[in-house]
């Protein structure tokens, strides 16, 4: 399994899915089962790789905007989520956090921003194809995040950082 494999399986997921993180994470269960082990494995490399890309500070800056607030759990959700949507945005944000207020028009905080099962989704079909729990597949995430701090209880340093989602998420 590719790069261009991996995004085709989220894109599929999530469109089957129309968009709900939940029925996404269970359609792609459904969807990784019919691949070898091997290639579950691949995936679960892949989805690792950029889970970890993701932990950075800015990034979580933006999450804690969308969401009013996130947790180190509420941003492994929101990495996780974000890996859903897709490649263009996924890139997107990562290039650039405050490009997620035109990324996501439509950003609903009570319905978006958490996908925790899409994390799992590997683990149960490796899990249902072999019998056996997904092997370790990524290195332990950094005891902090990359990136420059940031103050994300600083009205004027997140408004300063993140100045669109500010003009919509912001206090």
């Amino acid at each position: 399994m590719d790069e261009t494999d991996f995004w085709q399986i989220i894109d599929d997921t999530r469109e089957d899915a129309e968009g709900d993180p939940d029925e996404q994470a269970e359609r792609l269960v459904e969807r990784l089962v019919q691949l070898t082990p091997d290639d579950v494995i691949d995936f679960a490399r892949l989805f690792e790789a950029r889970f970890q890309r993701a932990y950075r500070t800015d990034l979580w800056g933006a999450a804690y905007l969308l969401l009013d607030g996130a947790s180190e759990d509420s941003f492994d959700y929101f990495r996780c989520w974000l890996i859903g949507q897709g490649r263009e945005v996924f890139e997107g944000g990562l290039h650039e956090p405050d490009d997620l207020a035109d990324l996501l028009p439509e950003f609903d905080e009570e319905e978006d921003g958490e996908a925790e099962d899409l994390g799992y989704a590997a683990d149960e079909a490796y899990e249902q194809l072999t019998g056996l729990p997904l092997p370790e597949v990524g290195e332990r995430q950094p005891a902090r995040a990359s990136g420059a701090a940031l103050d994300f209880d600083d009205p004027d340093a997140m408004a300063k950082r993140f100045p669109k989602l500010w003009e919509r998420y912001g206090d």
